[in-house]
């Protein structure tokens, strides 16, 4: 075999690797291997900074979604929320006896627990809330807001009002930029997302609403953004009404300063003007009309504001039997009776009309401007619903009950003497199966009261 003849492929293949590099296949073979070497190094590479780049970016994206509050309760985001399918929250706050009081403790000489009259469901205790659920969302959100609009449209100097007090626009500025920087899109990023913008003064933040589109400022973007239009974008936004309240000037440093409502966004009154009574009055004059609240209460309210804390967050609910299919129920004679009316005793009840209505009711002080916010949501529960759901003997008793605890004269403030016979047999089972009983009258009454707050009723024009 002469040297210069190729070996055959057999010996070929016995070759070592160094001679195999020498070849010219072999060097073209060791190429493609540092190619190949070098693109998976490259692709690694690419990988980590791609890896990097995104947790930064989730980073970014995650601290750019909401504003800082140290100063405020920190808020748990709930990202699989889904509003369309939440059912409005079910309160049933009614008891065996009405109590007109703060809770267990206020006032002091209301019955202990060891009095053999007094149960624990005696009284509608404060409880202490959560931050996370300071704003409830529901299905309801979206025509609810609808209706709000419509509200504040036709009723605008009853429902959003605000003093001259140059303290107030602090405290509402302080609120708004926590609800619309920190707690919507926290709490609920499925409806509302925060976007980062440039203005000729810099940096701001916007708040998109997801449910309606509608963009608005997170904290105001001149001092010529009047506390006015603060509020109102509230109460476009949040199916809540809101109330600021500030100590009476000359009170601060008292023990029991008297706290003055400033300001308010009030969509769902009921049985009272809030822009046209209510406003700059203090707390003992806006319960005026309410039975028993001076001799019972007004201690009690004024000791409780004095001194909650920044960042106790505390709530309550509160009932009534109502016949008026309207959230705004607004003037004295809607949902309340007062010393002095005439009323109309019903027969029966008409089942469309006829609702609990209750109110979700939360309380705190801001960390800055110290205000009170008092905020409350309301809810109409078909009467049917209550007895359908088995309820119906629970809430006649409450009725009752009203006349048996402290405050009698609760019976007729809210109207118990229209309706409460006829709701109290329709819940016990009475009135038929009819789906509407048609609404009639039993006869005219007068409201006669004896010393101790009873209500007894006697036909007009005849004997008791």
């Amino acid at each position: 075999m002469s040297s210069g003849m190729e070996p055959p492929a057999a010996i070929k293949q016995l070759l070592r690797w160094d001679q195999l590099r020498q070849t010219s296949w072999g060097q073209r073979l060791t190429d493609n291997w540092v190619n190949i070497g070098m693109g998976v190094f490259l692709l690694l590479v690419t990988a980590w900074r791609f890896a990097s780049t995104w947790n930064e970016s989730k980073k970014y994206k995650h601290s750019n979604r909401f504003l800082p509050a140290p100063n405020f309760p920190t808020i748990n985001e709930q990202l699989d929320f889904d509003y369309t399918k939440t059912e409005p929250a079910q309160l049933r706050p009614f008891k065996p006896k009405y109590h007109l009081t703060m809770g267990n403790h206020w006032p002091p000489e209301l019955p202990s627990a060891d009095s053999p009259d007094s149960t624990d469901t005696d009284f509608p205790a404060l409880e202490n809330l959560n931050p996370d659920d300071l704003i409830l969302m529901d299905k309801n959100y979206k025509s609810r807001l609808a209706y709000r609009r419509k509200i504040l449209a036709e009723h605008p100097d009853n429902t959003c009002a605000v003093t001259d007090d140059k303290r107030i626009h602090k405290a509402v500025a302080e609120y708004y930029t926590f609800l619309t920087g920190t707690y919507l899109p926290l709490r609920y990023p499925s409806m509302f997302k925060l976007h980062k913008t440039l203005y000729e003064t810099g940096e701001h933040f916007m708040l998109q609403n997801l449910i309606t589109g509608e963009m608005w400022p997170c904290f105001p973007l001149s001092s010529t953004i009047s506390t006015y239009t603060l509020l109102m974008t509230l109460g476009k936004t949040l199916d809540e009404d809101i109330l600021f309240l500030l100590p009476e000037e000359g009170t601060e440093e008292t023990a029991e300063p008297k706290y003055v409502l400033h300001a308010l966004i009030t969509c769902f009154p009921s049985g009272f003007n809030p822009g046209l009574d209510k406003l700059g009055k203090r707390l003992a004059d806006i319960h005026g009309p309410v039975p028993g609240y001076k001799a019972k209460l007004e201690s009690s309210m004024d000791r409780y504001f004095a001194k909650l804390e920044v960042g106790k967050y505390v709530k309550r609910a509160n009932w009534n039997i109502t016949h008026n299919t309207e959230l705004y129920a607004a003037g004295s004679d809607t949902n309340h009776s007062h010393e002095g009316d005439e009323v109309e005793e019903l027969k029966e009840i008409d089942l469309e009309k006829t609702f609990l209505r209750t109110e979700r009711q939360t309380l705190q002080r801001l960390p800055k401007s110290k205000a009170i916010v008092f905020s409350f949501k309301t809810y109409l529960y078909p009467i049917s619903q209550i007895r359908d759901e088995g309820s119906g003997p629970a809430l006649a008793e409450a009725i009752e009950g009203m006349k048996g605890g402290n405050t009698p004269g609760m019976y007729f403030y809210k109207r118990g003497a229209v309706w409460g016979e006829a709701v109290k047999r329709y819940l016990r089972g009475g009135g038929g199966d009819q789906k509407v009983v048609k609404e009639e009258v039993l006869q005219e009454v007068e409201k006669v009261k004896d010393h101790e707050g009873e209500v007894r009723l006697r036909r007009k024009g005849g004997g008791g």
